[in-house]
């Protein structure tokens, strides 16, 4: 057994064996890789069980700050783990990047619009653009900030067709029911045979993904596990799997 496992396991094995609940508040984009995560991390904290609440960042934001079951939040945006460290919802000193990510525009297979750049969205064949909304899902603000520095906000906004979070987006071009969306490359990955990515777009900033425990949290000793679990080797090597990058 690696090092790394035996130390949360000495660390927590005396909350984790009554049968404690863990809720992981995380970005949609997450998903999937979490899920691959969790079995791994229970294995490793017996009697942990490990709880995937999944949504637009933003949205998860004021679940935590309206008191909502959290233990640890994971952001896909460092906008919203800022206001949740300015609002005291987190543990002092335990944030940390865990994974970053690639904004990218995608289009249905086979559909009309192609297009090669942020500038070609304009043509005629691109009509609706599935964004998320700028105001919870950090993937908008993301997507906004770069037609922003592209010039091209204004013409592009009466487009735009609101999705609650990324993987929303996603469903809305993979079903044929939008022209183009922004989405993660992570999330672009996970369709293939229904969407295509058209380019990657330029972002004004790094996308980084943190995570902290909660303020308060019951499994404190767990929630810290499971954020330094999310830095180990081995969890890297499931977040790379699908497609996220180095901190």
């Amino acid at each position: 057994m690696s090092r790394f496992l035996l130390l949360p396991i000495a660390m927590c094995f005396c909350c984790a064996a009554s049968g404690a609940e863990l809720v992981v508040s995380a970005a949609a984009s997450l998903g999937n890789a979490f899920a691959e995560l969790k079995p791994a991390f229970e294995a490793a904290h017996p009697g942990a069980s490990l709880s995937l609440n999944l949504g637009a960042s933003g949205a998860l934001l004021q679940q935590i700050a309206k008191g909502a079951p959290a233990d640890v939040f994971a952001s896909a945006d460092q906008e919203s783990m800022d206001t949740a460290q300015r609002r005291g919802l987190l543990a002092a000193g335990k944030r940390v990047n865990f994974a970053s990510n690639s904004l990218v525009l995608i289009v249905p297979v086979g559909g009309k619009c192609q297009p090669a750049n942020l500038e070609q969205l304009l043509q005629t064949a691109c009509g609706r653009i599935a964004i998320g909304v700028p105001g919870s899902v950090p993937a908008g603000r993301y997507a906004m900030a770069a037609l922003e520095s592209a010039g091209l906000r204004s013409a592009i906004e009466r487009r735009m067709i609101a999705a609650q979070n990324v993987r929303q987006a996603l469903d809305y071009v993979a079903r044929g029911e939008v022209d183009a969306g922004f989405v993660y490359g992570t999330d672009a990955a996970l369709l293939r045979d229904r969407v295509r990515v058209a380019f990657t777009v330029p972002t004004p900033q790094r996308i980084l993904y943190p995570a902290a425990p909660i303020a308060g949290s019951a499994q404190a000793a767990l929630a810290q596990a499971f954020v330094d679990y999310l830095v180990s080797p081995g969890a890297q090597a499931v977040l790379a799997k699908y497609g996220f990058g180095k901190p």
